[in-house]
């Protein structure tokens, strides 16, 4: 069973079907994306580290413009990307069970699933591939102001409904920047609040003139577009990259996960003021609306905020995982501790994605990690020995 239709769990459901494995695959196809990303948002990934991972390559984005007669943009605007995860299902998963999982629970000799409707199945590996739904993360000082004044940027598919608002959007990251460029373009008043003195932007890859340079460059370039060039090619191999001291894996994930913008949000943030060296001290209500206050004792007037403040994954959070599987699942820092195969203490239970950070590094909290992970998986379902060192692309 796999739990989770988004590009991860699609991956691997793609390399055990292609393994002779027949999976069910239980979820909203591209759910998360289509419900908690906002219109117009552009993927800060570049189009050729976001290709899903299939067994046969025939179902990368390059198939995808084949077939649709048209080139895809890049940047890639969600709407496509949701489009393409859409055509990859319908090629390579065309049974997809859109039942809600409501609670597993192991038993001998697998796990017991039960669903929403009240029907209950039986598995003897359950794969995890429910993205990061319930890790959207908002400071607990602000947590208590009503969601009609406070929210995440996860609670928005459509950030036009602020046009003519005042909002203050809290970050420095993609989403916070990219939110902040939004709202701005649908007639918003904006403002942005950084707490670190300085917002860290991601360069755009110089184009080299010549056919040579354009081949070395396409094959010294890490499968992921953030982090230094080294930090990438090191999170690029997530076994090795298990393997090596806690403080080398600390210092790559940061390096790469870090808050960071793309480059090409500069422009469209001219005219919006941004704000370093600032967090908010209070906020309450006031005639329906914010009044914030700032550690510089300034005070914003808001209809609106917008914290922009990320993810922290924290796995005892999927409500579906019964109290007696957690006790027995081995978790440090939110994370599961995961071997080979990505498999858990908690024998026959997988996870992909953002969970799988963790033990395997920031690259498998990108699209680009399901080339490592549904190979992974499908040795480990198949009781092969891992591959020795396989990348993430």
């Amino acid at each position: 069973m796999i739990v989770g239709a988004g590009p991860q769990g699609l991956a691997v459901a793609a390399w055990l079907r292609r393994a002779g494995v027949q999976p069910r695959v239980f979820g909203e196809v591209m759910a998360f994306w289509t419900r908690h990303m906002p219109r117009g948002m552009l993927l800060r990934s570049s189009k050729r580290t976001s290709s899903i991972a299939d067994p046969r390559r025939t179902a990368m984005i390059e198939a995808y413009e084949r077939e649709c007669g048209a080139g895809m943009p890049d940047p890639i605007p969600i709407e496509s990307f949701i489009d393409y995860g859409r055509w990859y299902q319908r090629r390579e998963v065309p049974e997809v069970e859109e039942g809600r999982i409501e609670s597993i629970d192991a038993v001998r000799g697998g796990f017991r699933l039960r669903m929403d409707a009240g029907e209950e199945l039986a598995s003897r590996r359950v794969v995890v591939a429910a993205g990061m739904e319930p890790f959207a993360w908002r400071p607990p000082e602000l947590s208590e102001l009503p969601s009609e004044l406070a929210s995440h940027p996860f609670d928005h598919p459509d950030l036009s409904v602020f046009g003519g608002r005042r909002v203050l959007v809290v970050g420095a990251g993609q989403s916070a920047l990219e939110s902040a460029a939004l709202l701005a373009e649908a007639g918003a008043d904006v403002e942005i609040i950084v707490r670190k003195g300085f917002v860290t932007w991601i360069p755009e890859p110089k184009a080299n003139r010549t056919a040579l340079g354009r081949l070395v460059d396409a094959l010294l370039a890490p499968p992921i577009d953030v982090g230094a060039r080294g930090s990438a090619w090191m999170a690029a191999v997530p076994d090795a990259f298990r393997r090596l001291p806690p403080s080398f894996r600390a210092g790559i994930a940061h390096d790469i996960l870090r808050p960071m913008g793309a480059a090409w949000l500069v422009r469209r943030l001219e005219g919006v003021p941004l704000q370093t060296r600032r967090s908010i001290r209070s906020a309450a209500t006031s005639n329906g609306h914010l009044r914030v206050e700032l550690d510089d004792g300034s005070v914003r007037e808001v209809d609106h905020v917008l914290l922009a403040t990320g993810y922290r994954v924290d796995v005892t959070r999927y409500h579906f995982l019964s109290p007696a599987l957690l006790a027995n699942l081995r978790v440090s820092g939110g994370y599961p501790r995961l071997g080979p195969g990505l498999e858990s203490s908690v024998p026959g239970l997988h996870f992909v994605g953002a969970a799988a950070a963790g033990t395997f590094g920031p690259v498998m909290r990108f699209v680009t990690g399901s080339w490592f992970a549904a190979p992974a998986v499908t040795r480990g379902v198949l009781g092969k020995p891992p591959a020795p060192f396989v990348r993430s692309f």
